[in-house]
């Protein structure tokens, strides 16, 4: 089961900004802001609050704390399985 970590297509929609909006004031590829948006990957904690600024609003509306501390349990890993 996935989790959505970050809150950043909930926020943009709010705010009425586009992933290409984002991506130019950023200077980053749009399928990274993208893949940000689907939570198939997270920008570090410095473009967070880049991303925070740009839009005017907390840390708090962009992450969504309660599935990164469910993500640090045991419990989160016992499914997932490695390859080699």
């Amino acid at each position: 089961m996935e989790t959505d970590i970050n809150r950043l297509k909930v926020v943009l929609a709010e705010k009425k900004k586009t992933n290409k909006w984002l991506c130019e004031q950023l200077n980053v590829n749009p399928s990274t802001v993208s893949k940000w948006c689907t939570n198939s990957s997270q920008p570090d904690l410095e473009t967070f609050m880049k991303i925070a600024k740009l839009l005017n609003v907390d840390m708090n509306d962009l992450v969504r704390f309660e599935a990164l501390s469910s993500l640090s349990s045991p419990e989160a890993y016992k499914s997932e399985s490695l390859s080699v």
